[in-house]
């Protein structure tokens, strides 16, 4: 990993042997090599490159702890980045986009009958879990809080409206400044959805296999008619 941030910023080329090396393999858009001293270790710096195209992040911090927190971080805020560049879409945040689905799969499934329903509501009602989770976090009244919000989405046009962590209040999260990856959302949901399939056709196998050892008849003990006694 090392070697290909350096070729990278250098313009080198890796190579397997010493016998396949050119000319033009050798990286030469560094501008200065220095090698520094922070703390107890010695780090090198390659400064002053012509075109770079990879950098390093020195992260520092007081305890081992801290500088894991940090770089825990920090890979959080770089994979965000990541997502929005490949798919530049956003969702509201705070349980807002959850509670929109929640309404509209609970009004499409009253268009349905019978068993046809459950599905609908089931992941109607596992959706809710995202903002009733936010809430209880922040101390809040969840019965109400989501009550309050299940109103406000009860307009197709206001879909905003999510939990503010902080303070478990309802708010508008296009003024509130909270999105989040629509890449990521999209990637739970089938995640759920596949994972609940699964579960559900697992226990179909193992119902199926269970009813049809117990469904075998037990062979007559008695003799036939005619038999000697």
């Amino acid at each position: 990993m090392d070697n290909n941030r350096i070729s990278r910023a250098t313009g080198a080329t890796i190579v397997n042997r010493c016998e396949d090396l050119k000319e033009s393999d050798v990286g030469t858009e560094c501008g200065l090599f220095d090698i520094r001293k922070i703390g107890d270790e010695y780090f090198t710096y390659l400064v002053k490159c012509k075109n770079p195209k990879a950098c390093t992040i020195v992260l520092r911090g007081p305890s081992k702890d801290v500088l894991q927190e940090v770089d825990r971080n920090l890979q959080d805020a770089m994979s965000v980045a990541r997502n929005v560049m490949f798919e530049p879409r956003l969702c509201p945040g705070g349980g807002a986009l959850e509670m929109a689905l929640s309404v509209h799969l609970t009004e499409k499934a009253k268009t349905l009958s019978g068993v046809q329903q459950r599905p609908y509501r089931a992941v109607a009602a596992a959706l809710e879990v995202i903002p009733r989770t936010l809430v209880q976090n922040c101390g809040g009244n969840a019965i109400k809080i989501l009550t309050q919000l299940r109103a406000k989405h009860a307009n197709p046009n206001e879909f905003y409206w999510g939990i503010d962590g902080t303070n478990g209040k309802i708010v508008n999260m296009h003024e509130y400044g909270v999105w989040e990856p629509f890449a990521v959302k999209t990637q739970t949901l089938k995640t759920a959805i596949e994972s609940a399939c699964l579960l559900l056709r697992v226990d179909d196998i193992v119902s199926g296999v269970s009813q049809k050892g117990g469904s075998q008849p037990v062979a007559s003990q008695g003799q036939p008619d005619g038999g000697e006694q």
